[in-house]
């Protein structure tokens, strides 16, 4: 009777917590348009990634588009030592515009599944002026801005969205400032 009445107090507790927002999917958007999303982003704030462990701030990719249909990227950044820079390359994978793979490896070493890493655009502006990139595992995630700066409430709605889409967003680096 004792392990009931618990039972019933657990059942009626949880029942009176509030109910926890519905999460997102985890996906790429379901357009985008390679040329408008083209150009200079600033990166405000990014999931530790190993590639990026040197850099402290002042991070912009560039992205440009090709004929063949990938597009370059110009990866930049700041370190304690001066600036660093990576090139690399983006392509459209199963036929989704917003889920690219990109490599920074050489050309020679493409045929390599490792050198390839998912890129996708999950959250995109409607005027392309801000853009939250993540990956299928969760282990990637990146809030851009054409701006070098945020605004601070519109990068803690980015923030929760991520969240509420399973990334550990407490462990998001910041390299820009928030307005």
């Amino acid at each position: 009777m004792r392990m009931f009445r618990r039972l019933l107090m657990a059942a009626l507790l949880a029942a009176a917590l509030p109910t926890v927002a519905a999460t997102l999917p985890n996906q790429p958007v379901p357009s985008l348009d390679i040329h408008r999303y083209a150009g200079q982003w600033h990166e405000i704030a990014r999931l530790p990634m190993y590639f990026e462990r040197k850099c402290l701030d002042a991070v912009v990719a560039t992205y440009t588009p090709n004929p063949d249909d990938t597009v370059h990227i110009h990866n930049a950044c700041r370190t304690s030592k001066g600036r660093m820079s990576v090139d690399g390359v983006a392509r459209m994978k199963d036929n989704q515009p917003a889920a690219l793979e990109v490599r920074f490896v050489p050309a020679w070493l493409t045929w390599l599944p490792m050198a390839w890493a998912d890129y996708w655009v999950i959250e995109v502006d409607a005027d392309y002026q801000w853009a939250v990139i993540g990956s299928p595992g969760r282990k990637h995630l990146w809030i851009l801005a054409r701006r070098p700066t945020m605004d601070r409430a519109l990068f803690q709605t980015l923030k929760e969205h991520s969240r509420q889409r399973g990334y550990e967003v407490d462990q998001l680096i910041m390299t820009a400032p928030l307005d």
